[in-house]
C-alpha cells in the first residue's frame, strides 16, 4: 500500500450528538484539538453542545433536515473553520456520498474511504469482498427492488418465494431472514419460518429499509438458528499497518438490536478466536480499509460465517477500550492525521472481562416499544462503571432520534466478577419520567441463562425461557411505606406553620396516630403510613400527581389520587379499544368505520424511531370509530 501525506488538523467537527458526540469530543479534547458541535432546535441545551468549544445551529428537530443534512453540516464546517469530520455512529457515519462530500471540500474524514464504505456498507456487495478474502458466507439470494411497495411476484399467479422456488431456481429452506442491503441496526430485517409469511415480511422490510437507509434493496438468506453474533474490532493506518484488538460477543439482542455487549466472547474456542480474528484482517487487508472498524460473523459451534463489516465506530467499542487499554477515538484521530499506528499486533492485549449494558427509552413488557416524553431524576452510577452518556434530568426525550440514554461500562478479572459489579451499577441507575429498560437488562444480566451464556442472537425473540424476563416485576412490599414517608417528608412548609396543618397525628384522646397518605397502584387504593423500617435498597422520586419508586432498575408508579383531583381523573380505554402503544406517525389505516374484522386483523401501521408496528384487532367486531388518518402525529396511549 503506498504511504499517504500526513493531513494534520487542529479544529474537529462532530456530525452527531448525544453520548457519543461527547465521547468523540473527550477524546479530541485530550489530543489538544478544538472541538465543533452542532444542534437541532431540540439540542440546543444538550450536553455535547454544552461541551464543544463552539456549537452550531443546522436545523430543526427532524434529521432529515440536521444531521442527516450534508449542505448543513458542511456549512458548519466552514463556518467555524473546522479542518475535519467524525461522524460517530448512526446518521450519516455509513454514508459515502457524506465521506466524499467531506473529502471534496478539503477537509478531513476521520473514517475509512468513501469507495470502501460504499463497497462494504452494502450487504450484497460485501460478501463479494468476503468470498474474494477467503471468508465463509452464509448461503443468500438477492430481491428485486421493491419500489413502489409491493410483495415480490414474478409472473401473473406465481409466487416466487411462498411456493419454495427461487427466481434463479432452487429451493427455499426455512426459516429465512430477508434483510437489507444497505445500513444495519436491525432495520429492514424480518425472520420468516412459513412460506404464508414471506410476502408480508419482503414487503415491510423493504418499506422499513426504504424509510431508513433510502435503498430498499433486499436480500434473502438462511437463517442460522441459536447462532451468536461475534465480531472482530479492526484497526488499519494509511501506511499499511492492520490490527485487530480480539472480538466481542453482540448474541443478546431483540429485533436484532443488540443489549448487551462483552468481551472477550464467552463461548469461543482459542482456536475460533484465531480464525476469526485472521479473517476479519484479511477482511480489511482485501478492501484497504482505513481507521476502526468491525467485521462481524455468525458463530455456530466451531462454524462461522461472515456477516457484515461495520464501517465506523460501533456503539459497544468501549469494552474493547477496557480490556485492551487502547483509545480508540484517540487511534481513529491519529489515524486521519496520516500518522502510523503506534503499536504492532503483538502489543495489543486483552485482559479481564468488559460488559456494556445499553439503556434504551422503551418498554421491554411491551414488546420494546420506544418510549418518549421529559424524564424526572436521572442517577448514573459514575463511580462504580463506565458510563457514556449524555442524558440529564428535565431534558426531553424524543420519537425524532434513536431511544438509546446511554452506556453503562463496568471492568473486572473475570466474568463472573463483571456480572456482579454490572448488576450492582444497573441498581444504582436511577431515570424516572419515561419507561427504560434497566430493570429489564438487570434482570438478564442477574439470570442464569447469562450467566452461563446460553442466550443466543433470537433467545429473548424465542426461547420460552425468556417469557420470565418480559414480565413487569411485582411491586416491592415496601415501596408502599417508602413512598409515603417521602410524600410526608416533602410536604409543603404551609402546611406545617400551624398547628391544625403539621400533620403529625396529635389527637388528645390518645396516643398520636401516624400520619398517612392516600396512594393508588396495581389496582389498590390504600391509605400508608409512612414508616419504612426495612433494609431494602430503593429510590423514590416524587413527582405531580404521583411516586416513582426504583427498585432493581424498575419503576414503579404510586399515583397520589388526592393531589390528582377531578382534573386527574383519565378515561381508561377498554380492552376493544385500540390505542397508539408508543409516541409517533401513522403511515396507514387500514379499516374504516363499520368495518367488521376477526381477532389479530391489520388495523393500521404505526412508525417511530424508524420502527414500524402494525396495530391489530383485540378481538372480532365491528369498527365503531377511528380516530386517526395517515400522516397523523400521536402520543401514547390515543
Amino acid at each position: 500500500m503506498t504511504t499517504l501525506p500526513a493531513r494534520p488538523f487542529s479544529t474537529l467537527l462532530v456530525a452527531n450528538r448525544g453520548e457519543i458526540a461527547v465521547r468523540v469530543i473527550r477524546a479530541a479534547r485530550e489530543r489538544g484539538l478544538r472541538t465543533v458541535a452542532v444542534f437541532s432546535d431540540a439540542d440546543a441545551d444538550a450536553l455535547h453542545v454544552e461541551q464543544a468549544d463552539e456549537a452550531v445551529r443546522i436545523g430543526p428537530t427532524p434529521a432529515a433536515q440536521s444531521y442527516l443534512s450534508v449542505e448543513a453540516l458542511l456549512r458548519a464546517a466552514a463556518q467555524t473553520g473546522a479542518e475535519a469530520v467524525h461522524p460517530g455512529y448512526g446518521f450519516l457515519s455509513e454514508r459515502a456520498d457524506f465521506a466524499r462530500a467531506v473529502t471534496e471540500a478539503g477537509l478531513v474524514w476521520v473514517g475509512p474511504p468513501a469507495d470502501v464504505i460504499e463497497q462494504m456498507g452494502r450487504k450484497d456487495r460485501a460478501r463479494t469482498v468476503a468470498v474474494a478474502a477467503g471468508l465463509p458466507v452464509v448461503p443468500s439470494h438477492p430481491l428485486p427492488k421493491l419500489s413502489p411497495p409491493q410483495c415480490v411476484r414474478t409472473q401473473p399467479g406465481g409466487d416466487n418465494f411462498a411456493g419454495g422456488e427461487l427466481a434463479g431456481g432452487g429451493k427455499l429452506t426455512y426459516p429465512v431472514l430477508v434483510k437489507a442491503a444497505a445500513g444495519g441496526g436491525g432495520k429492514g430485517m424480518r425472520v420468516v419460518r412459513e412460506p404464508a409469511e414471506l410476502d408480508a415480511a419482503i414487503d415491510a422490510a423493504g418499506r422499513e429499509a426504504r424509510h431508513a437507509f433510502g435503498d430498499d434493496t433486499l436480500l434473502l438468506e438462511r437463517f442460522v438458528e441459536a447462532g451468536r453474533h461475534v465480531e472482530v474490532q479492526v484497526m488499519a493506518d494509511t501506511h499499511g499497518r492492520v490490527l485487530h484488538l480480539y472480538e466481542r460477543d453482540c448474541s443478546v439482542q431483540r429485533r436484532h438490536q443488540k443489549v448487551l455487549e462483552e468481551a472477550p466472547a464467552p463461548t469461543i474456542s482459542p482456536d475460533l478466536r484465531e480464525r476469526l480474528c485472521a479473517s476479519a484482517t484479511a477482511l480489511t487487508r482485501e478492501v484497504g480499509y482505513v481507521g476502526a472498524g468491525t467485521v462481524e460473523f455468525l458463530v455456530a459451534g466451531e462454524e462461522f460465517f461472515f456477516l457484515e463489516m461495520n464501517t465506523r465506530l460501533q456503539v459497544e467499542h468501549p469494552v474493547t477500550e477496557a480490556v485492551t487499554g487502547l483509545d480508540l477515538v484517540r487511534l481513529q484521530l491519529q489515524v486521519a492525521a496520516g500518522e502510523p499506528l503506534p503499536l504492532s499486533q503483538a502489543d495489543v492485549r486483552a485482559r479481564g472481562h468488559a460488559i456494556e449494558a445499553r439503556i434504551y427509552a422503551e418498554d421491554p413488557y411491551a414488546g420494546f416499544l420506544p418510549q418518549a416524553g421529559r424524564v424526572g431524576r436521572v442517577e448514573w452510577p459514575v463511580e462504580h462503571a463506565r458510563v457514556d452518556a449524555a442524558l440529564r434530568a428535565g431534558e426531553e426525550v424524543s420519537t425524532a432520534y434513536d431511544p438509546m440514554l446511554g452506556k453503562v461500562i463496568v471492568h473486572a478479572p473475570t466474568r463472573p466478577e463483571t456480572l456482579t459489579a454490572l448488576t450492582a451499577a444497573l441498581d444504582r441507575t436511577v431515570v424516572t419520567g419515561v419507561a427504560t429498560n434497566v430493570g429489564f437488562v438487570r434482570a438478564l444480566v442477574a439470570g442464569p441463562e447469562y450467566a452461563e451464556a446460553r442466550i443466543h442472537t433470537a433467545w429473548l425473540d424465542t426461547d420460552p425461557s425468556a417469557r420470565a424476563y418480559l414480565q413487569r416485576p411485582e411491586l416491592p412490599a415496601a415501596a408502599w411505606s417508602h413512598a409515603a414517608q417521602h410524600l410526608l417528608a416533602e410536604r409543603p412548609a404551609a402546611e406545617t406553620s400551624h398547628p391544625f396543618g403539621a400533620a403529625d397525628g396529635w389527637r388528645g384522646a390518645g396516643d398520636p396516630a401516624p400520619p398517612r397518605v392516600l396512594l393508588r397502584a396495581g389496582g389498590r387504593t390504600r391509605f400508608v403510613a409512612g414508616a419504612a423500617d426495612d433494609d431494602q435498597a430503593l429510590t423514590v422520586h416524587v413527582s405531580a400527581g404521583a411516586v416513582e419508586v426504583v427498585h432493581e432498575g424498575y419503576v414503579h408508579l404510586l399515583e397520589r389520587p388526592d393531589a390528582l383531583g377531578a382534573a386527574g381523573q383519565h378515561p381508561t380505554a377498554s380492552d376493544r379499544d385500540v390505542t397508539a402503544p408508543m409516541p409517533g406517525t401513522v403511515l396507514a389505516v387500514h379499516v374504516s368505520e363499520g368495518d367488521r374484522v376477526e381477532p389479530g386483523a391489520a388495523l393500521g401501521v404505526l412508525e417511530a424511531m424508524k420502527m414500524e408496528l402494525t396495530l391489530t384487532a383485540p378481538s372480532a367486531g365491528e369498527v365503531a370509530w377511528v380516530g386517526a388518518v395517515a400522516g397523523d402525529r400521536v402520543p401514547i396511549g390515543q
